[in-house]
């Protein structure tokens, strides 16, 4: 089969495309064709080995362990093995390979554990269901599990534009909370579209210059001092942080246990927990229209390094998509 290939960390540039062995299921696994897959942050942070640590899990000292990047997916069972109770040949499903299986989905075949993935939403294309899993299981449980969002909550999504973002937006939404966008100009329209309450342009106002408070903060991928969010927080605020600069993650650890001490506002930081569960509540949101993918570009499966300097670069609205094409024998 062909995959895209990172025989050293580096830029985009190191990435090739390769013929690799087929992969076999073993009995509690399934094998997927993909046919999308789409770019993370953390498969940047893989490829560029930065922050350092990124070295270590799961990755390889000096060069990587697991040589094929990607998490999300979206395809087609085509193999299950002699286990495998919920899937059968023929069925379009989507989901998720952690980097631990030292297995990558820029690639045009994954095995995968039955417990990762679940069916397609019926009314979404492959595209588009390889945009969410990530993305939107972080968003989730940044704002639900770890935000307890309810209805009626004042909430914040800075950073509302990218991957995470533009599904925190809408899931903020069909949870019935008042939301306020943070983004830059060009992506004010697209950020509104989706639903936000009010939409910020940070290029011309910060959040901070104004008297309003909210109940739950998600910063994802924010740069602002941490007392900029915790000033904007209402008493029993919660301040959630999904990903950012290294600083930024240890001025939050750091928050988090002093709060912790002195029962003020609550600090947290997302750590994506793959499970089905979640994915079956997205599809279930996807279906009922309640909530829909934001992708910026699709790239087919060579042009992948491309994808990433895109990805890296432009600051891209929603998610960048790999689509996998299959030659019919």
């Amino acid at each position: 089969m062909k995959a895209i290939v990172c025989p050293k960390y580096g830029s985009p540039d190191v990435l090739q495309l390769r013929e690799v062995v087929k992969p076999v299921p073993q009995e509690d696994e399934v094998l997927i064709q993909i046919y999308a897959a789409s770019l993370n942050s953390r498969d940047l942070r893989m490829l560029r080995a930065n922050p350092f640590f990124m070295r270590l899990m799961p990755g390889g000292l000096f060069r990587p362990k697991n040589k094929i990047l990607g998490a999300d997916l979206a395809g087609r069972v085509e193999a299950i093995g002699s286990n495998v109770k919920q899937f059968k040949p023929g069925d379009d499903v989507f989901g998720y390979v952690p980097s631990a299986t030292g297995r990558g989905t820029f690639a045009e075949y994954v095995c995968v554990k039955e417990n990762l993935i679940t069916l397609k939403p019926i009314n979404l294309t492959f595209e588009q269901a390889a945009a969410v899993p990530e993305a939107a299981m972080t968003a989730l449980q940044g704002l639900r599990d770890i935000g307890s969002i309810q209805s009626g909550q004042k909430v914040l999504i800075y950073g509302a534009s990218g991957g995470v973002g533009t599904f925190a937006v809408q899931i903020s939404k069909a949870f019935g909370a008042e939301v306020t966008a943070v983004c830059s100009t060009r992506n004010l329209e697209m950020v509104r579209s989706l639903g936000a309450d009010r939409v910020i342009d940070y290029t011309r106002e910060g959040f901070t210059q104004s008297v309003q408070q909210y109940d739950l903060i998600l910063a994802v991928n924010g740069y602002h001092p941490i007392s900029d969010y915790l000033h904007a927080l209402s008493r029993d605020g919660i301040y959630v942080v999904a990903g950012g600069s290294m600083l930024q993650l240890f001025q939050a650890a750091l928050q988090g246990r002093r709060n912790s001490q002195t029962g003020s506002h609550k600090t947290y930081i997302v750590s994506l927990a793959q499970n089905q569960k979640d994915l079956i509540f997205l599809k279930e949101l996807f279906e009922s229209r309640k909530i829909i993918p934001v992708i910026d570009k699709c790239y087919p499966l060579d042009k992948t390094s491309e994808a990433f300097w895109y990805f890296e670069k432009e600051h891209a609205q929603g998610k960048v998509v790999i689509t996998i094409e299959h030659n019919v024998r």
